[in-house]
């Protein structure tokens, strides 16, 4: 039984600024990944569009009162959003699954009120990184001054789309920024209700203003634009290093990238209840169909051990019922397109092609009700060098490796580009400490695989990877600049 009607979700399709829901020319057709049906057509913002919502948000951020008003004041305008978000839930849920790969169900139970809890974390920081007294000479007095950017650019993608924009925007808006957010043209829609309770709760008209459109036009406008004094962003390797390019030409100006991930599983053969272990390891690789950017898709596992896991993981990935985001019965949602399915099976092809062995899985559900449901893939016999040991895949395949030596393990989980997470499963906490100092990433899980709700905890990539967090501390002080004062006592009359 379907636990809504996808017919009857009305959407938003225009920009957000100023306050209001603008709208203009509709070009791009915007999908049910579930179905494949057209939902609605999605306008994009031009050079000239795109400037007009950062020249707003610009005005904004200069004439009211945001950045200077009191913090605590700030932070309570915060929470009122993340309080109208919660109760939003009902119609914010169906809204968020619609037209992406996050089912109902999950929505409703997680991704609103992570939402939410995100925007009352980053309103808690509000009045707590104004700077710092420096250490000076007796007659000097040193200020180290934390002042907002301005105007932050956002860019955000399709896989979480609710929960991507409340990391960029609160953190900003927190710090006292106005922000103009690009949400991914594929699910574009949850980010304009945001905005719209935004308004409801008090963040004054062109603070946070939203452009919709494609990356080519409008995420490259926004980019470029003068008046963005830093850039925030989560998606490809290849799109990250396209936009810290741009930058650097058009100004220099600061940029937080959260990017591609090829992240292993490094379980030794001490690792306790291999069951509650297998099914950690399947859901790293099967939540959100595996369309998450610190999916678990390498397992690295201690020979002794190896064929009772893989046997308990395929038991697993058989288990699990493919689905509409809407479908109350299933646990395996779309792909979030056709070419990004033929993407994952191209990849699946070449590493067979190289010797891999396909355990179970291998390509796209038979049916599919016109969506592309991929099914969950384990891949055997690996070497370091093949496509889909070293490519982000970016769906539900897990590719297989076996050692025997901790530095073997350690070896085999080191990639050549990607460091973004990691998980070791050992009983041995020293063991569990040199694996995770061996590790080069930017999160390192022992004995379990995910983030927590503990949003102090930040989140972001070596290498690769990208550059600066997300969540903690860090990301509201990256959305700060600082300002170096000192006073001469001696001179002052």
């Amino acid at each position: 039984m379907p636990l809504f009607d996808p017919q009857t979700i009305t959407v938003a399709s225009g920009h957000f600024i100023g306050g209001k829901l603008v709208s203009d020319t509709a070009r791009l057709a915007v999908l049910r990944p579930s179905d494949g049906q057209v939902h609605t057509e999605l306008p994009v913002a031009d050079a000239s569009t795109v400037d007009a919502a950062v020249q707003d948000a610009w005005r904004a951020w200069r004439t009211s009162d945001w950045a200077r008003r009191a913090p605590r004041e700030r932070a309570r305008v915060l929470r009122r959003w993340a309080d109208l978000i919660e109760a939003d839930a009902p119609q914010m849920a169906p809204l968020e699954a619609v037209c992406s790969t996050r089912p109902v169900r999950d929505a409703m139970a997680w991704d609103v009120p992570f939402t939410a809890e995100g925007l009352r974390f980053f309103a808690e920081y509000a009045d707590k990184l104004g700077g710092e007294v420096a250490a000076t000479r007796h007659d000097h007095l040193g200020l180290v001054v934390a002042e907002p950017y301005g105007v932050v650019g956002a860019i955000t993608p399709w896989n979480f789309p609710l929960v991507m924009v409340s990391w960029k925007v609160g953190a900003a808006l927190a710090a006292g920024n106005a922000v103009v957010l690009k949400p991914s043209e594929m699910t574009p829609f949850s980010a304009v209700r945001l905005a719209q309770l935004a308004i409801e709760a008090g963040v004054p008209p062109g603070i946070f203003n939203i452009v919709q459109g494609d990356g080519r036009t409008t995420g490259d406008a926004l980019t470029r634009h003068p008046l963005i004094s830093k850039m925030t962003f989560t998606g490809s390797t290849r799109t990250g290093a396209a936009i810290m390019a741009s930058c650097a030409l058009q100004g220099p100006k600061p940029v937080t990238l959260e990017l591609g991930g090829k992240s292993p599983q490094l379980v030794f053969d001490d690792a306790p209840d291999l069951d509650r272990l297998a099914g950690i390891i399947a859901g790293a690789i099967t939540g959100n169909a595996g369309q998450v950017c610190v999916a678990g898709s390498r397992l690295i596992v201690q020979r002794g051990i190896a064929d009772a896991l893989v046997e308990r993981i395929v038991q697993r990935f058989a288990a699990l019922r493919p689905g509409a985001t809407w479908d109350e019965q299933a646990t395996l949602p779309p792909i979030i397109s056709a070419p990004q399915a033929a993407r994952m099976q191209d990849i699946v092809e070449r590493a067979r092609s190289v010797g891999a062995q396909v355990r179970c899985g291998g390509g796209l559900f038979e049916g599919g009700a016109g969506g592309a449901y991929f099914q969950p893939t384990l891949l055997q016999d690996v070497s370091v060098d093949n496509p889909a040991v070293q490519e982000e895949i970016f769906g539900p395949v897990l590719t297989v490796q076996s050692f025997d030596t901790e530095e073997e393990g350690l070896a085999l989980a080191t990639h050549a580009h990607y460091g973004l997470a990691a998980g070791v499963h050992t009983a041995d906490i020293g063991r569990a400490l040199r694996c995770m100092r061996g590790i080069s990433a930017g999160t390192v899980w022992i004995n379990r695989y995910g983030r927590s709700a503990d949003f102090v905890i930040p989140t972001g990539g070596y290498h690769q990877s990208g550059i600066g967090k997300d969540l903690g501390r860090q990301a509201v002080e990256a959305n700060l600049r600082f300002k170096s004062v000192l006073v001469d006592f001696a001179a002052a009359h």
